[in-house]
């Protein structure tokens, strides 16, 4: 079973932390659906230092979520350790993440995310100082490497190792190939040989099946899903469900689906109002349609609402469009 520190998991499936993305709303949606870990989006040490209040409110974390980990980014060592003194004593997470992966420019040119990747004596230096400053375990997520000619995979955990990091989680691509191409799973299993602290993989991880084959074939203790849950939290039960007996569970409803959009469109104006709510949750009502029939001709529309109301009836007439023409198709048949 996935362990960290003294922090033990149910299972060893976990969600990314997804720029953006994960946000309380959706961190317990997909905890409802069974994960064992869930990660909550980067957080600028920067930011936490400064108690912007944008940063601030990012900190919150319901009981239910947990265990949590949350993660923090940043290229000099004492708005790090300042910040990850701050998530230690005054948030209720279990697990302080640097990110070591993110390829985004406007990250790495501040000396932060995958621009780690170049330098394990840093990281050595970086993560050893939060690790001496702090109570709560600290593990790290990075890439494979900067690019191919820079893959430092190996020492870099052995790095995070030395310095004291509880885990790795390990992304199989490179900082040049951000999302693209095929994630690298021999070097997740080169990096799990290498180190005795637990090593999460992550890259390519788009069904239940992926998810057993990347824990036979590299031996990590868990397995991370990032994209793969956009809109289907379904993905991590059935991948939990497959993983403890075997079973390939069904995958759900149009109903369903656009039952758990709306809960998670609730949480999120909970979270932060409805106006900012509603926008935000454009994307997400995207995702959750992805493969329902005719969801093309309701894209725009829902790109459009501004309301709870307005959303919520476009997402239930399309259900009912499409349960209108299942029922005339089994007629047919």
């Amino acid at each position: 079973m996935l362990k960290i520190g003294d922090i033990e998991m149910k299972n060893p499936v976990v969600l990314a932390p997804m720029a953006g993305v994960c946000n309380s709303a959706f961190r317990l949606t997909v905890k409802e659906f069974g994960a064992g870990l869930v990660c909550a989006e980067m957080i600028s040490d920067k930011g936490i230092v400064l108690k912007n209040k944008k940063t601030m409110n990012m900190l919150y974390i319901d009981e239910r979520e947990k265990p949590l980990s949350l993660q923090i980014f940043g290229g000099e060592k004492e708005t790090l350790v300042e910040a990850a003194k701050f998530v230690d004593q005054n948030t209720n997470a279990d697990i302080i993440d640097i990110n070591m992966g993110c390829p985004v420019p406007k990250i790495t040119k501040c000396d932060a995310g995958a621009k780690w990747l170049l330098d394990p004596n840093k990281i050595y230096e970086m993560v050893s100082a939060v690790v001496a400053e702090v109570e709560k375990p600290v593990t790290v997520k990075m890439r494979m490497g900067w690019d191919e000619e820079h893959i430092f995979a190996v020492k870099n955990a052995q790095a995070v190792e030395r310095a004291g990091g509880k885990a790795v989680a390990l992304h199989g691509r490179t900082r040049v190939q951000m999302y693209e191409g095929t994630a690298n799973w021999d070097i997740i299993r080169e990096v799990k040989q290498s180190v005795t602290i637990p090593v999460i993989g992550n890259g390519d991880v788009q069904t239940p099946q992926d998810a057993k084959r990347m824990l036979d074939e590299t031996g990590v203790d868990g397995v991370m899903i990032g994209r793969a849950a956009l809109g289907d939290p379904w993905m991590i039960y059935r991948t939990v469900q497959y993983l403890e007996t075997g079973k390939l569970m069904a995958p759900p409803s149009v109903r369903e689906k656009i039952d758990v959009c709306i809960l998670h469109l609730d949480r999120l104006i909970a979270l932060k109002n409805e106006h900012i709510a509603v926008r935000e949750m454009r994307k997400h009502a995207a995702w959750y349609l992805k493969g329902v029939r005719g969801n093309a001709s309701v894209r725009n529309a829902i790109n459009e609402c501004d309301t709870r109301d307005h959303l919520v009836t476009i997402l239930n007439d399309l259900v009912i469009e499409v349960e209108e023409k299942e029922q005339c198709q089994a007629i047919v048949g």
